[in-house]
C-alpha cells in the first residue's frame, strides 16, 4: 500500500513539474518585437483632424499572438480588413490590406523612434505604367494610450514628393 502510495505521490509531482515546464515555455510570438504594434490594439472611434467622422476600427490579436488582425468600417461605406505581423526571419512588421473596393495593400517595415513605419508600392489605377509609392505611419499621440494617430501618404514621382491621402486621429472607445 505504501510502495503504492509513493508511486502515485511520485507521478503527481511528474505531471506537475510537466504542467509547470510547458507553463514556463512562451510562444514563438511572446517577444518584445512582436509587441511593437500593441498600441494599435483595441476599439478605436475615428476622425480627420478637423473632428469629422471618419470611421470605427477594431483591432485584435489573433493565433496566439502571432497575427494583429485591422477590422476598419468607413463612414462612406467601405470596409476592410489587414492582417499585420512580425516576421522574425525577415526582422520586419508585414501588413496585408484588403477591402470592398478590391484594393490590395502590402507594405513592409517596422519600429522607428516609436512609430510603426509601414511602406510599399502599387501600380497606379488613373495612370498606367506609374508606380504609387504608400507610407503608412502610426503612433501614440503625446504619450497617450488611447489616441493612436495614423497617416497614409503616397508619392507618384519616385517619392521626390508625398501627398497625405489619410490622417486618422484613432480614440478609444469602451469594448
Amino acid at each position: 500500500m505504501r510502495l503504492g502510495m509513493a508511486l502515485l505521490v511520485m507521478v503527481a509531482l511528474q505531471v506537475t513539474g510537466l504542467a509547470q515546464e510547458e507553463a514556463d515555455v512562451s510562444g514563438p510570438c511572446e517577444t518584445p518585437q512582436h509587441a511593437q504594434f500593441d498600441f494599435w490594439v483595441g476599439n478605436w472611434r475615428v476622425e480627420d483632424p478637423e473632428g469629422t467622422f471618419q470611421g470605427t476600427n477594431n483591432i485584435v490579436k489573433l493565433l496566439d499572438s502571432c497575427v494583429i488582425q485591422e477590422n476598419w468600417e468607413g463612414a462612406s461605406g467601405l470596409r476592410g480588413h489587414s492582417y499585420n505581423l512580425y516576421y522574425a526571419a525577415a526582422d520586419s512588421w508585414h501588413q496585408t490590406w484588403v477591402d470592398t473596393s478590391g484594393s490590395l495593400l502590402q507594405l513592409d517595415g517596422g519600429l522607428v523612434d516609436d512609430v510603426m513605419v509601414l511602406e510599399g508600392t502599387t501600380p497606379s489605377v488613373q495612370e498606367p505604367g506609374v508606380t504609387v509609392y504608400h507610407r503608412i505611419s502610426w503612433n501614440v499621440v503625446d504619450g497617450n494610450a488611447d489616441h493612436v494617430r495614423q497617416h497614409w501618404e503616397v508619392s507618384t514621382d519616385d517619392q521626390a514628393s508625398w501627398r497625405t491621402v489619410f490622417d486618422g486621429q484613432y480614440y478609444r472607445v469602451e469594448e
